[in-house]
């Protein structure tokens, strides 16, 4: 049985802001139902584990409804405990609050750097690449380094006016790890497969970037 493991934030501090944020919803909703579709084992993991904190809920969006109601949300593993042997795919949805926890968490990047070892995907959007700025496999290099991605842009990030909140440019950093950022214009669908990694650009991203997921474990 294929299984997938859809990564979320916990962090809810938007910076000095006292805006909150957390995980974008969309981002995780539309890849547990495309798994699901065909037919996948989906489970959820959080970085500290339990309720991660929402943001950009849509409570008119079925798939989102959908996902909150019956995916357990409440209830997601912490990363710290979750054993990669036996997932095929990894995906890092995506939420600002994941540029202050993603990059650095050494379990997440222990999940990733185990499941494509193994020949698995690992797949992200929008902000989720963060977990691929540091990411390292066992020989030492950056996952992304020599590949092509896509992630939230600097554009897109001075057009919701947090440049000068988050922690870094996610597209500056992916480029310093070695990867080639390739963008399409603000707030568009644009999905970039370079083998078994699976980059999404933004929210509007986030079903096309599982579906190429599925594609590229295939």
């Amino acid at each position: 049985m294929t299984r997938a493991l859809i990564a979320l934030t916990s962090h809810d501090k938007l910076g000095d802001t006292g805006r909150g944020t957390g995980y974008y919803v969309g981002e995780a909703a539309e890849p547990w139902e495309v798994f699901r579709a065909a037919g996948i084992d989906v489970d959820l993991v959080s970085v500290a584990g339990g309720e991660p904190p929402v943001d950009g809920l849509d409570a008119d969006d079925r798939t989102q409804q959908d996902f909150l109601a019956t995916a357990d949300v409440a209830h997601t593993r912490p990363a710290a405990e979750v054993d990669p042997a036996g997932y095929d795919i990894v995906f890092f949805a995506g939420g600002h609050g994941t540029m202050w926890d993603f990059p650095d968490n050494p379990d997440l990047a222990r999940i990733a750097a185990a499941v494509y070892e193994r020949g698995g995907v690992v797949a992200a959007v929008c902000h989720g690449p963060s977990a691929l700025v540091n990411l390292k496999l066992s020989d030492g290099r950056h996952l992304v380094a020599g590949k092509r991605v896509a992630g939230f842009t600097n554009d897109e990030e001075a057009a919701v006016g947090l440049t000068e909140v988050v922690p870094f440019l996610l597209a500056d950093k992916l480029t310093e790890a070695g990867a080639e950022h390739v963008p399409a214009p603000n707030f568009t669908e644009q999905v970039v497969a370079d083998g078994r990694l699976v980059t999404g650009q933004n929210p509007q991203s986030a079903r096309a970037t599982a579906q190429a997921a599925l594609k590229a474990l295939r």
